[in-house]
C-alpha cells in the first residue's frame, strides 16, 4: 500500500466537529402548486371585478345614448326668458337627437374613395352662383358603397341628426355636394 504523505491530508480532516454547527429550523420550500392555485384565484377575481365593472358602465349609459352619433352633442336646454314663473318652473332634461342614416351623392368619386366608415366628414354645398355653404358639420360615415360611383359622383352613407338629413336631401337636389375630412 502506498503511504500518504505528512502534507496531504485525506478529505473532510478539515471539517469541524459535529457538536460545532448550530440548531436550526429546517427549510420548507412552499409548494409551487400552492402559489399556482392562489395566482389563478387572483386572475379570477381580477376578470370576474372587470367584467363587474364594465356591465356596470353598459348599464349606467342606459339605451337612451345608443341612438346618438358621436360626435353630435346633446340639444342645449332651453333659455329661461326673464319671467319669474318661467325661471321657476322645472327644465325639462334634453331630448336625444334621433339619428338617421342619409345617401348623399357626393359630386366628386374620387373623394369619396378616401372616406372609411368611422370617419369624420363636413358636407359643402356649392350652388351655380358661387355660393358655398357647411350642410352638415361633423357627419359620421358609415357606409361607402362600392358599386355607387358613377360620372355625377359618388355615394357615401352618413349617420347624421333628422334635421340635417332634410337639410343634406334638399341640398343634393339644388347643389353639387362635396366633403371635407375631419
Amino acid at each position: 500500500m502506498a503511504q500518504l504523505s505528512p502534507l496531504v491530508r485525506p478529505p473532510g480532516a478539515d471539517a469541524p466537529p459535529t457538536g460545532a454547527v448550530p440548531q436550526f429550523a429546517p427549510v420548507r420550500v412552499c409548494g409551487g402548486w400552492y402559489r399556482l392555485r392562489r395566482l389563478a384565484r387572483h386572475r379570477r377575481r381580477a376578470v370576474a371585478a372587470g367584467l363587474a365593472m364594465t356591465a356596470a358602465a353598459l348599464v349606467a349609459a342606459g339605451p337612451g345614448d345608443a341612438g346618438r352619433a358621436r360626435g353630435h352633442p346633446a340639444p342645449a336646454l332651453p333659455a329661461a326668458s326673464g319671467s319669474a314663473t318661467t325661471a321657476s318652473a322645472p327644465l325639462r332634461g334634453p331630448r336625444a337627437v334621433e339619428t338617421v342614416r342619409a345617401p348623399v351623392r357626393i359630386a366628386d368619386g374620387g373623394a369619396v374613395r378616401l372616406l372609411r366608415p368611422g370617419d369624420r366628414v363636413d358636407v359643402v354645398a356649392a350652388d351655380g352662383g358661387g355660393r358655398v355653404r357647411v350642410v352638415a358639420a361633423g357627419a359620421r360615415v358609415t357606409e361607402v358603397p362600392e358599386s355607387a360611383a358613377t360620372d355625377t359622383g359618388a355615394l357615401v352613407v352618413l349617420a347624421v341628426p333628422r334635421a340635417t338629413a332634410t337639410r343634406l336631401a334638399g341640398a343634393g337636389t339644388t347643389s353639387r355636394l362635396a366633403v371635407t375630412l375631419r
